[in-house]
C-alpha cells in the first residue's frame, strides 16, 4: 500500500502541507535575508508571531467548535453572549498554555521531525525558559479569569486540562506507548466540560457524552495524520500507532473508533431535537463511508490518501457540533419530550 501525497491543514480549515505548523509565524525567527534590511520593528514582529505560533492557534479552533455548542445545549433555547465570550477567552488562554508547554516538553523531538522543524523552539525563535514562563503565565491567568467570570469549577477544570496534557500525555504517555493518543486525547475533550460547567456550575450527562464523542473521535482523526507522517515519528522514536503497527492494523482501528464515535453522537439525541438527530445520522454515514474506504484500500493494496480522512474528520466534528448548536438555539422539544 502506498500512502498518497496530499497536503492538508490542521484544524478546521485547510492550510499548509505541514498540518501542525501554523502559518502564523512560520518564518518568524528564521535567518534574515541578507538582501533585506533588518530593523527592530521587524524583529519584534517576528518574535511576536513566534509566540503566537507557540500557542498553536489552529488547534485552539477545536475549542470554539465544541465549547459554544456545549454552552448552548446546557442552556437550551437561550443565548448568553457575554458568558460565552468570557468562557471562550478563558478556555483559549488555557489551551494556549497547554500547547506552549507541550512545545517546551517536545522541543527535542520537534527538531528531529521534518513536520515540526519550523516550530518556534525547534528553530530557536526564543529561549525555552521564556516559552516555559509564557505557558505557565497563560495557565495562571486562565484559571483566575474563569474563576472571576464564570465559576470556580470551570477554572479548576482548565487547570486539570493543562496538567493532564503536559504531565500525563506529553511527559508520560507520548514516548512510552502506542496508545498515547487514545488516553492523551482526553485533554482535548475538556472544553465541553468547561463550557457546560460555566453555564450550570455542574457536569451533566450531556457533557459526559460530548466528552466521549471527542474522546472517541481523536484516535481516527490523529492516526490518519500520522499515517502520512509516520516516518517522522519513527525517526524521533515516538511510538505512535502508525509508526509501530501495520497500516492494515491502524486503518482497522480507525474504522472501529469511527463507529464508536458515531454511536456516541447518537447517544446525545435524547437530550436534543430533530435537527441534531438528522445531522448526526447523515454526517455519521459520511464519516463511516470514508473510514471504510480507507481500510478497504489498504486491504486491497491500492494507493490511498489518509489525509482525506484527516481533513474530513475535522469537517465531520464541526458539522455535528454546529448542528447541535443550531438545534439548541432553535429550542424545539427534545426527542425524549416528543416521545413522552
Amino acid at each position: 500500500m502506498r500512502i498518497g501525497q496530499q497536503s492538508g491543514g490542521h484544524g478546521f480549515a485547510s492550510g499548509p502541507s505541514n498540518p501542525e505548523d501554523n502559518d502564523l509565524g512560520t518564518d518568524a525567527g528564521s535567518e534574515a535575508d541578507p538582501s533585506r534590511p533588518t530593523s527592530a520593528p521587524r524583529r519584534a514582529l517576528a518574535l511576536f508571531m513566534a509566540y503566537v505560533a507557540l500557542t498553536k492557534p489552529r488547534v485552539i479552533e477545536l475549542l470554539l467548535v465544541t465549547t459554544i455548542p456545549a454552552m448552548l445545549l446546557a442552556d437550551r433555547g437561550h443565548v448568553q453572549p457575554m458568558l460565552i465570550l468570557t468562557t471562550l477567552f478563558g478556555g483559549m488562554l488555557a489551551a494556549a498554555s497547554a500547547n506552549s508547554l507541550n512545545m517546551v516538553a517536545d522541543a527535542d523531538i520537534d527538531k528531529i521531525m521534518a513536520r515540526t522543524a519550523k516550530r518556534p523552539l525547534a528553530r530557536g525563535a526564543m529561549p525555552v525558559s521564556h516559552a516555559f514562563v509564557f505557558g505557565v503565565s497563560l495557565g495562571v491567568i486562565s484559571f483566575f479569569w474563569l474563576w472571576a467570570t464564570t465559576n470556580l469549577l470551570s477554572g479548576i477544570l482548565a487547570v486539570v486540562t493543562i496538567c493532564f496534557y503536559i504531565f500525563v500525555y506529553t511527559l508520560v504517555l507520548k514516548r512510552r506507548t502506542s496508545q498515547n493518543v487514545v488516553w492523551g486525547g482526553a485533554a482535548g475533550c475538556m472544553p465541553v466540560m468547561i463550557g457546560w460547567s460555566a453555564v450550570t456550575g455542574t457536569i451533566g450527562w450531556q457533557a459526559v457524552v460530548m466528552f466521549l464523542v471527542i474522546f472517541l473521535w481523536t484516535p481516527p482523526h490523529t492516526w490518519a495524520l500520522m499515517l502520512r507522517y509516520k516516518e517522522d515519528y519513527q525517526a524521533a522514536n515516538v511510538p505512535m500507532l502508525p509508526a509501530v503497527a501495520s497500516e492494515r492494523k491502524v486503518t482497522k482501528h480507525i474504522v472501529l473508533y469511527a463507529w464508536a464515535t458515531v454511536a456516541a453522537t447518537l447517544a446525545l439525541t435524547p437530550g436534543s431535537g430533530v435537527i441534531y438527530a438528522v445531522i448526526a445520522v447523515a454526517a455519521g454515514v459520511w464519516f463511516l463511508t470514508v473510514a471504510h474506504r480507507l481500510y478497504s484500500g489498504v486491504r486491497a493494496g491500492t494507493p490511498v490518501k489518509p489525509m482525506k480522512l484527516f481533513i474530513l474528520s475535522n469537517e465531520y466534528l464541526a458539522l455535528v457540533f454546529c448542528g447541535l448548536a443550531v438545534d439548541s438555539v432553535v429550542g424545539w422539544d427534545t426527542l425524549t419530550q416528543l416521545l413522552s
